[in-house]
């Protein structure tokens, strides 16, 4: 019998038969290696959602692989067997498989890769690692970028990002004569609301699915949320029927209220894609030139085209870079010596604030939250409150069904928490409740008021923003986009400091804030 040449690693954020581990693919001398482990739902206290969202998409892509023919040895969760890790499982299937060698597509989970890295050497086996081709870049010319600069800011990149693959070009100048129309996608609904929205791409669970789900809701039944209302793309297919919605029907209307919020609507014009793109069921490419093709054909108006392909070509591409040139170091930044514990109730949602519970609870429900609600809801509030943000991070991580680490961590340490001292963000993102009131947050049903620092009344968004720039105002004076808010501080007089420290203390004991 022919030994095994090639042993071709897939992980579960891997989805794709024409990943680059796949040139050259011979079904008679290779085989896929796919593996599912507990240790991947309980390093971090995943959610249900986010598991069920995991695992039945792996599922339905090895069927996928059987289906092109390529053999397939596929570990469940729920096999007797079935060790528990990644690492754990890939000793076995070498032990017994013998390949001569072991190929993979890089990575997105440094905590992965060393782990897995590690038992292919200690097996003494060639481990052939391949570029990702769903990003338009390497983190190679992400370093070379990167090199000699005092700061790494994403408009510079995402411009060299454009120039370099054509993407809203028109004679080497930017469509529209500027780089992006940030200035015209801020806008609120206002009182009237959003008016009539597009329904939720929706998929309804097929018998693997509802497999997996029954399997998650026995094995994971302690952890957070519920798949009450899981629906999905586990497919390309359903994916790529996901993208061509959200072009047709939310993409026109995106850019202009992709800061909005409004009580008791999770989806709003977003695009629920990003899950899909970061399993691998959807390219960047594709996603992107959908967006474009449709503002080229007059169906979307440029600053939401733009706005979109920002978020894709540019942030995406961006953060990965961060992640990959800074870890592992990165994950331990506190450059606010942060030290707080999150609140308990970020795992139930008893909370009576109301943009809190709400944000939260949809959260739980769904694993999905848009990003002004995670930037400027739960995580401005842990910033606020001064979380460590290692446990802001898990959190993230483990609720929300688009979380894989090089995407995850820093949005949330970098963007979110400052952890990083302003490497990725030129500032601390910290307001009052008045911007989630006049973004369309749920102030009208809270009993907290976002114009009120002190008192019983007070939103505690609004008495922690005061807070903060006390605890921090030499370090936010040297920063000039900061200079202003630091400035608003000599409003406030010695009593009134003392009233806020005193109402901050109160939330931090967690006697403001959490319910019963």
């Amino acid at each position: 019998m022919r030994r095994l040449r090639t042993l071709v690693v897939v992980l579960g954020d891997q989805l794709d038969l024409e990943a680059a581990a796949f040139d050259g693919f011979d079904p008679a001398r290779d085989a896929v290696w796919m593996a599912e482990a507990a240790e991947e739902s309980t390093h971090i206290w995943s959610s249900k959602q986010r598991i069920g969202l995991f695992l039945s998409a792996m599922r339905h892509f090895a069927q996928a692989l059987q289906a092109a023919g390529r053999p397939l040895h596929y570990i469940r969760l729920d096999e007797p067997n079935n060790v528990g890790s990644l690492a754990g499982e890939l000793q076995k299937a070498l032990t017994t498989l013998t390949p001569q060698q072991v190929s993979i597509t890089a990575p997105g989970d440094w905590r992965v890769w060393q782990s897995l890295k590690a038992v292919v050497e200690a097996s003494g086996l060639q481990l052939k690692v391949y570029e990702d081709r769903h990003f338009y870049t390497t983190v190679r010319e992400f370093t070379a970028h990167a090199r000699g600069r005092k700061s790494l800011r994403l408009e510079y990149y995402y411009r060299e990002l454009r120039r370099r693959h054509g993407v809203l070009m028109q004679d080497g100048h930017p469509v529209g004569g500027q780089w992006n129309f940030d200035a015209a996608n801020r806008e609120a609904f206002g009182t009237e609301g959003p008016g009539v929205l597009p329904e939720r791409a929706i998929f309804e669970p097929d018998e693997i699915t509802r497999e997996v789900m029954t399997l998650v809701n026995k094995r994971f039944s302690e952890h957070p949320g519920t798949l009450a209302s899981f629906a999905w793309p586990v497919t390309r297919e359903q994916a790529q029927k996901a993208l061509r919605l959200f072009v047709e029907q939310r993409l026109p209307l995106f850019g202009r209220y992709e800061d909005a919020l409004w009580p008791g609507e999770p989806w709003l014009y977003h695009s629920q894609l990003s899950a899909a793109l970061n399993l691998k069921l959807l390219n960047a490419r594709e996603v992107v030139q959908a967006a474009e093709t449709a503002f080229r054909d007059g169906h979307v108006p440029l600053p939401s085209a733009e706005g979109f392909i920002r978020q894709i070509l540019g942030w995406r591409e961006y953060v990965r870079g961060i992640y990959w040139t800074e870890m592992p170091e990165y994950a331990e930044r506190n450059a606010l010596n942060a030290t707080h514990d999150l609140p308990a109730w970020y795992w139930t949602a008893r909370t009576d604030m109301a943009c809190l519970r709400e944000a939260i609870t949809q959260t739980l429900q769904h694993g999905y939250a848009h990003h002004i609600q995670r930037l400027m809801v739960t995580g401005l509030f842990a910033q606020l409150l001064g979380v460590r943000p290692q446990q802001v991070h898990a959190w993230y991580l483990a609720v929300y069904v688009d979380a894989v680490e090089w995407v995850e961590l820093p949005n949330t340490l970098g963007m979110s928490q400052y952890g990083d001292g302003g490497m990725l963000a030129s500032k601390p993102y910290v307001a009052t409740g008045k911007y989630i009131q006049r973004m369309g947050g749920p102030c009208a049903s809270c009993r907290y008021d976002p114009a009120l620092r002190e008192g019983e009344r007070a939103c505690p968004y609004t008495t922690l923003y005061w807070d903060f720039l006390m605890r921090h105002e030499s370090m936010l004076s040297k920063n000039a986009r900061m200079a202003l808010q630091v400035k608003n501080l000599t409003r406030l007089n010695e009593t009134d400091r003392q009233a806020v420290k005193q109402r901050a203390a109160a939330i931090r004991r967690g006697e403001v804030g959490a319910m019963a």
